[in-house]
């Protein structure tokens, strides 16, 4: 199966770029020029200088609220967003979460309900489920909870309803359950490595990542009209062959890319032809993403997110400066995670426009908001 779909990616590759002449692709001096939207970013201080910096690189941001203990309260987060999105609604929009306290009591989902709506009236343009989510959370019985649970069948109808995308974050990268010598990127293998609560290699009585990953699928099955983001490639970022074949089954979802470059760069520096095939068959359901996180300076801080030093603006633009060269022009740069050089895919303009750009103001319904 996964040589056929292979087979399928660099055949509909080949038919598309051998429609139509070549056109001439973007290069590094067009990145700023060119408007483009960080579809996962975590603005968990009120920071003018993100704003800033957003504006002068053509980015428009979506921060994301997200349940995470080693984030600020969640009503913290949206006091901080529409606080953002007030100062430049133009550049700046945020995602809602909802709370998984009482789970499974009477009334959950009608006060779930509620505060989601009342998000909405103050402008959230999404809604996200964290990993806690089957990793973490448990209902008042103490039974874990998984996303296929019929008990969240309420809130989704409300958001299918609505017409709002649900960005999922379920699992961790698979590497998560690899032993060290197996993992295929430096910064997961340091990262597990130095966070062993959070290793499940290290804790086979908790779910396996086919576990998750199968409910997950299932979810996705029994709601196919909710508008459907798979954040981090949909923890598939170790195969474009197993995200194809998701994609394939799952017609109306969308994936992004936030903090899982280095897991694509690893394919690319293998099978480079593979890889922009695979972006060029799924130019429509494929959103730039980071995962930059600009938090209140915490040394004793857990997250995973970068950055990763104190110098928030910096690294920020360095890291989209990285991706554009990567995803948009041919040339090489050596990347640290996976310690290689890796020749950029070069993508079409046309492609590059709509990963960083279209696909998202279609997907979160932008056009209407603007």
């Amino acid at each position: 199966m996964r040589k056929m779909t292979h087979l399928l990616l660099v055949a509909g590759a080949a038919m598309l770029t051998g429609a139509a002449p070549a056109q001439r692709g973007y290069d590094e001096a067009d990145f700023a020029a060119v408007p483009k939207f960080d579809s996962h970013v975590h603005a968990n201080i009120e920071d003018p200088a993100f704003l800033a910096l957003a504006r002068r690189a053509g980015f428009e941001l979506l921060s994301i609220n997200v349940d995470y203990p080693d984030f600020p309260a969640v009503a913290d987060q949206a006091a901080i967003a529409r606080r953002m999105q007030a100062a430049d609604g133009r550049h700046f929009r945020f995602a809602t979460t909802f709370s998984m306290a009482g789970f499974g009591t009477p009334g959950w989902t009608e006060r779930t309900i509620q505060a989601l709506d009342a998000a909405f009236a103050e402008g959230a343009v999404a809604v996200k489920v964290w990993k806690n989510v089957g990793m973490v959370a448990k209902d008042a019985a103490g039974k874990r909870v998984f996303i296929d649970d019929p008990r969240f069948d309420g809130v989704m109808a409300h958001l299918e309803r609505r017409g709002v995308p649900l960005i999922a974050h379920q699992a961790e990268p698979r590497n998560c359950w690899l032993p060290l010598d197996q993992m295929t990127t430096e910064n997961d293998r340091a990262y597990f490595r130095e966070h062993p609560e959070y290793y499940m290699f290290l804790h086979p009585e908790e779910p396996s990542y086919e576990a998750l990953i199968a409910a997950r699928d299932r979810f996705v099955a029994r709601h196919p009209k909710l508008r459907f983001d798979g954040a981090h490639m949909g923890s598939l970022e170790w195969s474009v062959d197993a995200l194809a074949a998701f994609l394939d089954r799952h017609p109306g979802t969308v994936v992004d890319l936030a903090a899982r470059m280095s897991n694509l760069q690893v394919q690319s520096n293998a099978d480079i032809r593979k890889v922009r095939a695979f972006f060029i068959r799924y130019q429509d359901r494929i959103l730039y993403g980071t995962d930059l996180t600009d938090s209140p300076p915490d040394p004793a801080a857990r997250a995973q997110n970068p950055p990763a030093t104190a110098d928030f603006a910096r690294e920020a633009e360095t890291v989209w400066r990285a991706d554009w060269r990567y995803l948009a022009t041919p040339l090489a740069q050596h990347v640290d995670a996976i310690d290689a050089d890796v020749p950029g895919l070069d993508l079409p303009r046309a492609v590059i426009d709509k990963i960083y750009w279209k696909n998202a103001r279609r997907f979160f319904q932008l056009e209407r908001r603007s």
